[in-house]
């Protein structure tokens, strides 16, 4: 039997909890209000300040160090070359299972991201705009599969990512509406040389489904991603949340007569629990336990949540 403290010593991880992670904050000179967390979180994500303070606020510190040693290495790299080359974009790259937070997670981190002392222009994009249009989903009879690897335009997605990774000055994402659960046609959000990026997405850490891209061996998602945060719980906790925001959505997104999902507002509560739970149970539990969990050892970052949605634990990559 191998001893706790040998298994801790193996561990490709660093495991922290929040009074020893809330001390790496540092001097680490940021601030946020209430009503700005209360802004961007999700609809039944429950986070207050001082969980941002202890661990938002170091984990942005953490990110600021890692984009400082990668722009001394640029300047390093341009040194040896002989060259003045342009600095691109640091990539973030966030993931985790449907209803798990990931989106709270995203945009708390923009919020800080853009308060630190050198001002960076940040910019979040959500993988949802490189889902096939519904109408292709039919077509390739995967509708049901939405969300899965295949449901992807990963071509599409890898040469964004070329675009922004070469420095190119505009890059472009098209809009994906939650509202009418398609793509929109002819709508694109422009990407224009941020300093940072955000991408947040179920299958960014894969590696099952890469493209030649005109090099010898595929290229992924993933090997365009500077830093990875992981957002885990147990599933039977992401499951509750999930019903729970499908509970929350039916009185609330699901009343628009222009929702896609609009039948779901007339259901009576047990309906609604018993169909979500269908959901959860064929499709995104699914595709969680078969391709996005198993994805979690390769992110940097990994924070732990409990029950209550609060982050218990936080674990580091080791380097």
């Amino acid at each position: 039997m191998i001893d706790p403290q040998e298994r801790k010593l193996r561990s490709p991880y660093l495991a922290f909890n929040r009074k020893q992670w809330s001390e790496k904050r540092g001097n680490l000179s940021v601030s946020v209000s209430d009503e700005e967390i209360a802004a961007v979180k999700s609809l039944n994500d429950r986070i207050a300040r001082d969980e941002v303070e202890d661990f938002y606020f170091p984990i942005s510190r953490l990110i600021d160090l890692y984009i400082t040693a990668s722009v001394k290495l640029h300047e390093a790299r341009n040194e040896f070359l002989s060259e003045d080359g342009t600095k691109v974009p640091y990539i973030v790259g966030v993931t985790g299972s449907v209803a798990v937070g990931k989106s709270t997670t995203s945009r708390i981190l923009k919020l800080l991201l853009e308060r630190l002392p050198r001002k960076p222009r940040v910019d979040l994009v959500t993988t949802d705009g490189f889902l096939f249009p519904n109408k292709m989903l039919e077509e390739k009879g995967i509708m049901n599969r939405k969300g899965f690897p295949d449901s992807y335009d990963i071509r599409k997605l890898i040469n964004f990512l070329t675009s922004v990774k070469s420095g190119e000055p505009l890059a472009t994402v098209p809009v994906y509406s939650h509202l009418e659960y398609d793509i929109l046609p002819d709508q694109f959000i422009k990407i224009e040389k941020p300093d940072v990026l955000i991408i947040e997405g179920l299958n960014i850490l894969q590696i099952g489904d890469g493209i030649n891209h005109g090099m010898p061996k595929p290229v992924y998602v993933s090997d365009f991603l500077d830093f990875s945060i992981f957002v885990d719980a147990p599933e039977e906790w992401i499951r509750e949340w999930f019903i729970e925001r499908f509970l929350l959505l039916k009185e609330n997104a699901f009343v628009n007569p222009k929702s896609y999902f609009r039948k779901y507002s007339e259901l009576s509560r047990e309906e609604a629990i018993e169909i979500s739970s269908r959901i959860w149970d064929e499709i995104n539990g699914l595709n969680y336990r078969e391709n996005i969990e198993k994805t979690k050892w390769r992110a940097h970052l990994i924070l732990e949540k409990g029950r209550d949605h609060s982050i218990q634990q936080i674990l580091m990559r080791k380097i």
